[in-house]
């Protein structure tokens, strides 16, 4: 008989020690060794999880009878064979995933770069993953919904989305607050930081060092910006914004009175605060928050402008882009205040994709070597997760 869901069969026959146990002939290209399908010619007996020798002699210590033919069926690892995954990815978080051209009427805005880019480009190469992608920059990381829920079957705009976002349950869940994206498990580590000018490193080691004196760049919608106001008393665990906070917006200023109507988390925030340009605190001891720009590379290149120039003294923003930005500036800036809480990223896929999200994990985590290959290992060698992807072979 035919394999219930599809892919190869092999052959078994009788083990000839003392055991009568059954052994597999061979393995087939594309098969995960550690589940088989057995079959007694006339009817399928079921998957056999572990390593298919020592699981046969345990269910059938006395071998199936004798000339009954048998088979094994290993299920296919391929995660999306014969379908191209359409990828969403943010265009501007340098070096994580960003455009080739950032301007987005470019042909090269779709042409993926970055750590991101390059893990994607290894699922591809991973003989017998059956993984093929189309990809797509995104200029908006916070619209009316947030980059991370354009995965979601409702929307239909990509089958994964990524560019360095960080994974949160109150990021799978539209406003109505239902579950409709899920992420895949994190593949690369981030921590919130603070990049300060030089000179003012000494001055601002942590959070606890800013006071209304100091002026902190932020780019609403994110993990930077969240983490900021919980780490400088600006808000509490729940996003909830400190009484007497004034926050100037685009249509006014308004005043939160520290009740839970009042909130910026890094998956939404209060409609009031809609537009939000300036965050007053309400004593001396806490810093104010601007916000520059409008997000994706202009909103970047103004606060990193901004800060060069001292028009605002720091930029919350992850380790990753912060030190990136270090580096490049040739000495001028410097990163402190690094967060002790550690942070993951991942990709979105539709909630119900539940098969699709397991096979990629179990890709991602072969190509990471279960974490211990991340950001610093792929910044020291751009070629380490094509040369495992070459390295892999189906069945492991």
């Amino acid at each position: 008989p035919l394999p219930p869901d599809g892919g190869l069969a092999l052959l078994l026959w009788r083990d000839g020690g003392t055991g009568g146990g059954l052994l597999a002939a061979a393995r087939a290209r594309g098969c995960d060794a550690d589940r088989f399908w057995v079959t007694d010619a006339d009817r399928w007996l079921g998957w056999i999880e572990g390593g298919a020798n020592a699981a046969f002699r345990e269910r059938w210590p006395d071998g199936l009878p004798p000339g009954t033919p048998a088979l094994v069926q290993c299920r296919a690892t391929a995660c999306a064979a014969g379908r191209t995954l359409s990828v969403g990815f943010y265009a501007y978080f340098r070096p994580l995933s960003y455009s080739a051209d950032g301007d987005a009427a470019s042909p090269g805005f779709d042409e993926h770069h970055g750590y991101e880019a390059d893990l994607l480009l290894a699922l591809e190469a991973m003989d017998g993953a059956g993984l093929s992608f189309v990809r797509r920059g995104v200029a908006d990381w916070a619209d009316e919904r947030g980059i991370w829920l354009r995965s979601a079957d409702e929307y239909d705009d990509y089958d994964l989305v990524g560019g360095g976002i960080t994974i949160l349950e109150s990021r799978t869940r539209d406003e109505a607050g239902r579950e409709v994206v899920a992420f895949t498990s994190g593949h690369v580590a981030f921590r919130q930081s603070l990049l300060v000018r030089a000179e003012d490193a000494a001055r601002l080691p942590d959070h606890a060092a800013l006071t209304g004196a100091d002026r902190v760049g932020a780019l609403a919608g994110t993990t930077g910006e969240a983490r900021l106001l919980q780490l400088a008393g600006l808000a509490d665990a729940d996003g909830v914004l400190a009484a007497g906070t004034r926050i100037e917006t685009a249509a006014g200023t308004v005043t939160a009175d520290g009740g839970a109507d009042w909130y910026v988390t890094a998956a939404r925030a209060s409609p009031a605060l809609e537009g939000r340009r300036r965050l007053v605190p309400p004593a001396d001891d806490r810093p104010q928050v601007i916000y520059l720009g409008l997000g994706g590379a202009a909103g970047e290149a103004e606060l990193l402008g901004a800060l060069a120039s001292g028009e605002i003294d720091a930029l919350a923003r992850g380790e990753i882009g912060n030190r990136d930005a270090a580096r490049a500036s040739g000495g001028a800036f410097a990163v402190t205040a690094l967060d002790p809480r550690t942070e993951w990223g991942g990709f979105t896929l539709a909630a119900g994709d539940a098969e699709l999200r397991a096979c990629i994990d179990a890709k991602i985590g072969y190509l990471t070597d279960s974490r211990r290959i991340g950001y610093a290992e792929w910044s020291a060698d751009p070629a380490v997760f094509f040369r495992r992807a070459v390295a892999w072979r189906p069945g492991r």
